[in-house]
C-alpha cells in the first residue's frame, strides 16, 4: 500500500519507487501518479531512456494502452539539465538508466522535487537490476507491483525469458517475457540451462 507523503516531506522533496516484474502495472501506476499531479497542477517532466521505442518514441506507455507525453534521454546527467524548476519528476524504465540515475534522483530530491520512478526490480534470471536496488534504498516510499504466473495462476515477481539470449537488455512483451512466481522460474531456468 502506498503511503502518502506527509506534511513536513513537501519540505523538501522525496522519492518514490514503484518495481517489480514485467507486466505487473508499474508503468500504469507510473502514469496514474503523474496524471494525478498534472491535475493539481503541478509543474511536471516525465523521462525515460532512449533506447525504449516499443510502443512509442516519445510517449511511455503502459501494456493497457495508457500513455503519457516524455522526454527519451540518453543519460540520467540529462534529466538535471531538463528538469530545473520542476515540481514532480517521472522516471520510466529506471533499470535501463546508467548507475548515476540515484545521484541525479537525490540531487533532485534535495531540491525539493518529488521523483517518482518505475522500473524492473530483477532481470531475467532474477539478479537485480542496474540502478534499481540502489535507488529502492534511497527512497521514501517502495510499491512493489506484481503480476500474475503465466503457468500458475498465482503472484508472479520474476520476469522469465522464453529464449537462452544471455544478454541483460532485450526489449520485447508477451512474445519474448512471461512473468513467474518464484516455483515457476526456477522451473523455467532449469530447462533453459538443459
Amino acid at each position: 500500500m502506498f503511503l502518502e507523503p506527509q506534511l513536513n516531506d513537501y519540505e523538501t522533496g522525496w522519492i518514490e519507487v514503484i518495481c517489480g516484474s514485467m507486466f505487473s502495472g508499474k508503468t500504469e501506476e507510473l502514469i496514474r501518479r503523474l496524471k494525478r499531479a498534472k491535475f493539481a497542477n503541478l509543474k511536471t517532466e516525465i523521462f525515460k531512456p532512449i533506447i525504449d521505442t516499443r510502443y512509442h518514441e516519445e510517449h511511455i506507455v503502459s501494456h493497457d494502452e495508457n500513455y503519457i507525453p516524455s522526454t527519451p534521454v540518453e543519460s540520467s546527467h540529462n534529466i538535471l539539465l531538463l528538469a530545473s524548476d520542476v515540481q514532480v519528476v517521472g522516471i520510466d524504465e529506471a533499470q535501463f538508466f546508467d548507475n548515476n540515475l540515484p545521484e541525479v534522483c537525490n540531487e533532485l530530491a534535495n531540491r525539493g522535487t518529488r521523483v517518482i520512478i518505475a522500473g524492473l526490480d530483477m532481470d531475467f534470471t532474477g539478479k537485480p537490476f542496474g540502478p534499481m536496488p540502489h535507488l529502492m534504498a534511497i527512497a521514501e516510499y517502495v510499491t512493489k507491483v506484481h503480476a500474475v504466473c503465466m503457468r500458475t495462476g498465482k503472484m508472479a515477481s520474476y520476469s522469465h525469458r522464453k529464449s537462452a539470449d544471455s544478454s541483460t537488455v532485450k526489449l520485447g512483451e508477451k512474445d519474448i517475457y512471461e512473468p513467474l512466481s518464484r516455483a515457476a522460474f526456477v522451473k523455467a531456468r532449469k530447462e533453459i540451462k538443459k
